[in-house]
Protein backbone atom coordinates (compact mmCIF):
# COMPACT_ATOMS: atom_id res chain seq x y z
CA UNK A 1 0.00 0.00 0.00
CA UNK A 2 1.11 3.61 -1.05
CA UNK A 3 -0.14 6.36 0.07
CA UNK A 4 0.58 10.12 -1.88
CA UNK A 5 -0.10 13.30 -0.71
CA UNK A 6 1.29 16.41 -3.44
CA UNK A 7 1.82 20.04 -1.95
CA UNK A 8 3.51 23.12 -3.47
CA UNK A 9 0.58 23.98 -5.42
CA UNK A 10 -0.12 28.18 -5.77
CA UNK A 11 -0.69 30.46 -8.02
CA UNK A 12 2.09 32.33 -9.93
CA UNK A 13 2.73 34.52 -13.06
CA UNK A 14 3.49 33.44 -16.48
CA UNK A 15 7.10 32.89 -16.44
CA UNK A 16 7.22 31.86 -12.41
CA UNK A 17 9.02 28.70 -11.42
CA UNK A 18 6.81 26.18 -8.74
CA UNK A 19 8.47 23.03 -6.86
CA UNK A 20 5.79 20.85 -6.50
CA UNK A 21 6.57 17.88 -3.79
CA UNK A 22 4.89 14.48 -3.76
CA UNK A 23 5.46 12.56 -0.24
CA UNK A 24 4.79 8.77 0.13
CA UNK A 25 4.09 6.72 2.81
CA UNK A 26 4.47 2.72 2.48
CA UNK A 27 7.94 0.60 2.39
CA UNK A 28 7.76 0.43 -1.43
CA UNK A 29 8.32 4.04 -2.60
CA UNK A 30 12.30 3.54 -3.15
CA UNK A 31 11.30 0.06 -5.28
CA UNK A 32 8.99 1.91 -7.67
CA UNK A 33 9.18 4.01 -10.83
CA UNK A 34 7.17 7.68 -10.44
CA UNK A 35 5.29 9.73 -12.26
CA UNK A 36 3.38 13.73 -12.60
CA UNK A 37 0.54 13.86 -14.86
CA UNK A 38 -1.71 17.02 -15.07
CA UNK A 39 -5.88 17.21 -16.11
CA UNK A 40 -6.36 21.15 -17.33
CA UNK A 41 -10.32 22.14 -16.77
CA UNK A 42 -12.80 20.26 -19.15
CA UNK A 43 -9.88 17.74 -20.12
CA UNK A 44 -8.73 14.65 -19.32
CA UNK A 45 -5.16 13.69 -17.22
CA UNK A 46 -2.44 13.73 -19.15
CA UNK A 47 1.58 12.88 -18.76
CA UNK A 48 3.70 14.93 -17.71
CA UNK A 49 6.45 13.21 -16.23
CA UNK A 50 8.64 10.11 -14.82
CA UNK A 51 11.66 8.88 -13.03
CA UNK A 52 12.99 5.30 -12.29
CA UNK A 53 12.99 3.91 -8.87
CA UNK A 54 16.89 4.95 -8.95
CA UNK A 55 16.19 8.25 -10.33
CA UNK A 56 19.07 7.43 -12.94
CA UNK A 57 16.55 8.25 -15.83
CA UNK A 58 13.54 10.59 -16.55
CA UNK A 59 11.30 11.06 -19.16
CA UNK A 60 9.01 14.25 -20.05
CA UNK A 61 6.01 15.29 -22.28
CA UNK A 62 7.45 17.33 -24.93
CA UNK A 63 5.15 20.12 -23.52
CA UNK A 64 7.28 20.99 -20.91
CA UNK A 65 11.08 19.31 -22.08
CA UNK A 66 13.43 21.90 -21.09
CA UNK A 67 11.03 24.02 -18.40
CA UNK A 68 9.88 21.00 -15.71
CA UNK A 69 12.75 18.74 -14.10
CA UNK A 70 11.81 15.46 -12.43
CA UNK A 71 13.80 14.35 -9.03
CA UNK A 72 13.24 12.17 -6.24
CA UNK A 73 14.89 11.30 -2.20
CA UNK A 74 14.32 7.97 -1.81
CA UNK A 75 15.40 9.06 2.04
CA UNK A 76 12.34 11.60 1.95
CA UNK A 77 10.05 9.40 0.45
CA UNK A 78 9.50 12.35 -1.69
CA UNK A 79 9.33 13.15 -5.86
CA UNK A 80 9.22 16.15 -6.75
CA UNK A 81 8.23 18.65 -9.80
CA UNK A 82 10.37 21.27 -10.38
CA UNK A 83 8.38 24.18 -12.61
CA UNK A 84 10.28 26.98 -14.38
CA UNK A 85 9.35 29.40 -17.12
CA UNK A 86 5.62 28.69 -16.56
CA UNK A 87 3.01 29.40 -18.87
CA UNK A 88 -0.86 29.89 -18.72
CA UNK A 89 -1.08 26.66 -20.17
CA UNK A 90 0.20 24.93 -17.43
CA UNK A 91 -2.68 25.36 -15.41
CA UNK A 92 -4.16 22.22 -14.07
CA UNK A 93 -4.68 20.06 -11.23
CA UNK A 94 -1.13 18.18 -10.89
CA UNK A 95 -1.08 14.51 -9.56
CA UNK A 96 1.79 12.09 -8.87
CA UNK A 97 1.27 8.75 -9.06
CA UNK A 98 3.22 5.37 -8.25
CA UNK A 99 4.30 2.93 -11.04
CA UNK A 100 3.83 -1.19 -10.42
CA UNK A 101 7.54 -1.29 -11.19
CA UNK A 102 10.90 -0.12 -10.69
CA UNK A 103 11.44 0.66 -14.57
CA UNK A 104 8.51 2.26 -15.49
CA UNK A 105 5.47 0.17 -16.90
CA UNK A 106 3.25 2.77 -17.40
CA UNK A 107 0.62 0.80 -14.90
CA UNK A 108 0.49 3.61 -12.42
CA UNK A 109 -1.60 1.59 -9.13
CA UNK A 110 -1.43 4.78 -7.06
CA UNK A 111 -2.42 8.33 -6.76
CA UNK A 112 -2.36 11.29 -5.34
CA UNK A 113 -5.37 13.73 -4.61
CA UNK A 114 -4.02 16.34 -6.25
CA UNK A 115 -2.57 19.96 -6.32
CA UNK A 116 -4.21 23.08 -7.99
CA UNK A 117 -1.27 25.07 -10.31
CA UNK A 118 -2.81 28.56 -11.82
CA UNK A 119 -0.60 30.60 -13.95
CA UNK A 120 -1.75 34.09 -14.73
CA UNK A 121 -1.05 35.78 -17.45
Amino acid sequence: QVQLVESGGGLVQAGGSLRLSCAASGRSFSTRAMGWFRQAPGKGRRYVASINSSGALTSYADSVKGRFTISRDNAKNTVYLQMNSLKPEDTAVYYCAADATSYGSGRYDYWGQGTQVTVSS
